[in-house]
């Protein structure tokens, strides 16, 4: 059987992840195949697609807040607590399974109904265009990174420029490709003909398109290339389109589609193709492609401009596919310093943002740094999307930048004539042999990336101040990389006392023990009531000098407490506060042996309590991290009872190195 589950709690913090945890283990010891998808804070994680709700038995949802049903029209659909998620998962998952679950009506618009109008409200010929061109992308990159790889391996130079020899494999690599580059003109019209018309659209969509690639057919030298393919298709389309509103016998009508209406629509756009469209669309095409080759000086800086500035603005959008789209039309007729350009522009945006995060710390949060790695990174393989997440949450500094740094480089390469013979950016493409002037490939991509990097830290405001030292003097991020665990930290020789270090604001939580070390653990906690465990938690904080004011802590963690209870049940409270007055990210742990009354939802006495202490500037993935960490771990009965039972902190402070 499979099953679906979302969970949710009004906060989106620890409930919901501890009813995953808990639906998730069931699940596994039912012998039940489950996804979970979990609407915290954080946003929706591991989301459930399409294709997993049609093809799902059920659908659970553990929550306590609203969460959207229309998607699982159709679908059995079980709606519980959240606190029913964690406390009796293999109830709910039973109940599915005995089909004592109604199937959801949605008395709203179904997820169908939902993705109809979506589309209708998209600009049909852009969407039409979209289909063709992502059909038509893996021919052209195949093409040209074989063609690319026979000229690097096989190829000769002479005055002429690389040749390949008639006689040599390499040659035979290069036909393959040039076979691959012959199909795009072709799929782009059928596959623009299919969006319109569906299946039926393919066969003359395709003819037309290999048609208009093909001068002969109308007395023309050159073809109508990318442009006549793009009239061939949606020509093809809507001739398809009419024909299937004619009314036929109902004997014909099982044959319209794979005899008749193929071969009408065929010959309709063959036809008007040859006789009508052709020729005038290719001399337009030759005439750009001349204008194009021809351009010089200031004219070809311009283009360079355009070009840049349209693969940045978007990352990936309709101004960036139209630009590439235009690169990639010119490769195929052989002019490839527009291609080149476009390469530089590509990658410049994602290794931009993630030199920037390099370059100055002080400028992001740690997700940004670690965000920056993975955008640097696919900045090398040319996936301009890398940026996105930057500009997402900056666009009117990430934009700007990262189009004048895209546009800087384009101008570069195309002053330094850089030619790419496949369609794709990035360094890849000049590692595999398909850039033309690799040199000024590399110096283009370089000062465009630098410039990207430059002008976003200088528009950016420090997020995170620089850390204090014990004596409260100010140093960088990279000058002070302490541990929160600084009993296991040695200085040239030297043990270093836990009570004098503070964690530095730079640290990277990968594991509860980044911000716990023993002095901030009791093993026996003497107050007797929520207010006095506080007090005495936040005197720790206080002592070990992670905070500067005690009163200010304790009351953002008093006012957490006014939105709802952090007694989680099963003998667990997490009591937490962000707050400017808390100096570096820390936990404190200590258990009670008696319990406190921690106003739990199940009545339990909290016994195991941590509490959380983060800077207000580290507040958003910090926080969440720990207490998805904690409560995930926290599920586990046996851990639970093993901490529990814990005699010395070095015991606890094993089973807590283990949260991760």
């Amino acid at each position: 059987m499979r099953l679906l589950a979302v969970t949710a709690c009004p906060v989106g913090i620890a409930h919901t992840y501890m009813a995953a945890e808990n639906l998730q283990k069931a699940a596994d010891d039912m012998g039940v195949d489950m996804k979970i998808e979990t609407q915290g804070s954080i946003g929706a994680e591991n989301e459930l697609t399409e294709k997993d709700i049609d093809e799902a038995d059920g659908i659970i949802i553990a929550s306590d807040k609203d969460i959207s049903k229309e998607r699982f029209a159709g679908k059995k659909l079980l709606v519980a607590g959240v606190q029913e998620g964690i406390r009796n998962p293999e109830q709910l998952i039973k109940r599915v399974q005995s089909d004592d679950v109604p199937v959801y009506q949605s008395d709203l618009k179904s997820a169908d109904q939902v993705k109809k109008e979506r589309k209708e409200k998209e600009n049909p010929i852009y969407r039409h265009l979209m289909n063709g061109v992502s059909y038509m992308i893996p021919f052209i990159v195949v093409g040209g990174l074989l063609i690319a790889i026979s000229l690097a391996l096989g190829g000769e130079q002479t005055d002429g420029g690389i040749v390949i020899p008639d006689d040599s494999f390499w040659k035979q690599i290069e036909n393959i490709g040039a076979a691959s580059f012959s199909f795009m003109v072709p799929i782009l019209a059928g596959f623009i003909a299919v969006s319109i018309a569906d299946r039926p659209g393919l066969v003359p969509g395709m003819i037309g398109g290999y048609i208009a690639n093909t001068g002969s057919f109308y007395g023309s030298e050159a073809g109508a290339g990318f442009i006549g393919g793009i009239l061939a298709g949606f020509l093809a389309g809507y001739v398809v389109l009419g024909i299937k509103k004619i009314k036929v016998p109902q004997a014909v009508q099982p044959v319209m589609p794979i005899i008749f209406i193929p071969i009408i629509a065929s010959l309709v756009v063959g036809v008007l193709f040859i006789t009508v469209i052709g020729a005038p669309v290719a001399s337009i095409f030759t005439s750009l492609t001349t204008w194009l080759e021809g351009m010089q000086g200031a004219s070809s800086i311009v283009l360079a401009l355009i070009l840049g500035a349209m693969i940045a603005v978007d990352m990936g959008g309709p101004f960036n596919k139209v630009a590439f789209l235009f690169g990639s039309a010119m490769i195929a007729e052989g002019n490839y310093e527009i291609m080149g350009p476009i390469a530089v522009a590509i990658c410049v945006p994602p290794m931009g943002m993630g030199l920037a995060t390099f370059l100055n710390k002080r400028k992001y949060q740690p997700a940004e740094k670690e965000t920056g790695k993975a955008s640097f990174t696919m900045g090398l393989f040319g996936i301009t999307e890398g940026a996105i997440p930057f500009a997402a949450q900056d666009p009117l500094r990430v934009i700007p930048s990262i189009m004048v740094g895209s546009m800087t480089g384009s101008v570069i390469a195309m002053l330094g004539n850089v030619g790419d013979r496949v369609a794709h950016g990035g360094p890849i493409v000049a590692v595999l042999g398909a850039i033309d002037n690799v040199l000024m490939f590399f110096i283009a991509a370089i000062i465009g990336t630098i410039v990207t990097a430059v002008m976003i830290n200088l528009l950016k405001k420090d997020v995170m101040p620089a850390a204090a030292t014990p004596e409260g003097m100010e140093v960088t991020a990279d000058e002070f990389d302490a541990t929160a665990d600084a009993s296991e930290q040695i200085n040239e020789g030297t043990q270093v006392d836990e009570a004098d270090q503070v964690a530095s604001d730079d640290v990277v939580i990968k594991k509860l023990t980044d911000i716990l070390n023993r002095d901030l653990m009791t093993m026996d906690v003497s107050g007797s009531s929520q207010e006095e465990v506080v007090d005495e938690f936040v005197q720790m904080l206080d002592e070990k000098g992670r905070i500067s004011s005690k009163e200010t802590v304790k009351q953002a963690i008093f006012d957490r407490e006014k939105e709802s209870t952090t007694g989680l049940g099963m003998n667990i409270a997490i009591p937490h506060a962000k707050s400017a007055a808390v100096k570096s990210p820390a936990v404190v742990f200590g258990i009670s042996p008696d319990g406190i009354d921690w106003k739990s939802l199940d009545g339990s006495d909290a016994k195991l309590i941590f509490m959380i202490a983060i800077p207000e500037e580290r507040a958003g993935d910090d926080h969440l991290k720990i207490l998805q960490m904690l409560s995930r771990k926290l599920m586990d009965d046996s851990f639970r009872e093993q901490l529990l039972n814990a005699e010395t902190k070095e015991e606890a402070y094993e089973l807590l190195d283990t949260i991760q």
